[in-house]
């Protein structure tokens, strides 16, 4: 069992299922059914939450592990798993198996994944080029990595108010970081960016709007 003692925090954890299940109602599920549209094969989900995103999973997907490392979203994931088992629209029974771990060290093994799915994550690992250098780690040559993240404005003044708020908001937001482009560590990475979608969200009403990405990379052949 891995040390993951820094990533727990029961406070958040609480806020969190109640936030995501309400921000589902408000736009976030259509986001997460775009953002697993046409997968296939094994996924590894890294930050699965508390489950959200296993239902819309498609039929030609036929397993998915799932990396959570705090304690009660992973819970809620496992219990969201069983929930969901057998019962999505249109397909068999899908297996979701859910580990104990965190981004910077995937508890599977390499090339085995035909994609990786983060989905409003990478903002809080503690380093995203580590993360995403387990991505292309477990991803089998030619494997995808879809992403749905909040991410720094492209406009200055915005971007500057995002990187003077985040030192609170990452104290009381489960180390999530505003101010981050992720989509240029994405490229950085070495994963080819074939898509990506920018847009605003607000992901409850009396939630301020903002920056989104949604695409999909490529793990490209050694």
């Amino acid at each position: 069992m891995p040390d993951l003692s820094q990533f727990q925090n029961p406070r958040f954890a609480r806020m969190y299922e109640r936030v995501s299940v309400e921000s589902d109602r408000f736009g976030a599920s259509e986001h997460r059914r775009r953002l697993l549209a046409g997968l296939s094969g094994r996924v590894v989900e890294i930050g699965a939450g508390n489950g959200l995103n296993f239902a819309h999973y498609p039929p030609a997907v036929r397993e998915v592990v799932a990396i959570e490392p705090e304690d009660r979203l992973r819970a809620l994931a496992e219990r969201e798993a069983g929930r969901v088992a057998g019962r999505v629209a249109g397909r068999a029974a899908l297996p979701v198996r859910v580990l104990a771990g965190h981004g910077e060290e995937l508890p599977v093994e390499d090339d085995g994944f035909d994609a990786a799915v983060v989905s409003l994550v990478l903002c809080s690992v503690p380093h995203q080029a580590v993360a995403l250098a387990e991505v292309r780690r477990v991803l089998r040559a030619g494997g995808e990595l879809r992403f749905f993240e909040h991410v720094r404005s492209a406009h200055r003044g915005v971007a500057l108010v995002q990187h003077v708020v985040t030192p609170l908001w990452r104290r009381f937001g489960g180390g999530c970081r505003l101010n981050r482009d992720t989509g240029r560590a994405i490229a950085a990475s070495g994963l080819v960016v074939e898509e990506m979608e920018r847009f605003s969200f607000k992901a409850l009403p009396s939630s301020p709007a903002l920056p989104h990405i949604l695409g999909r990379a490529r793990n490209p052949a050694a």
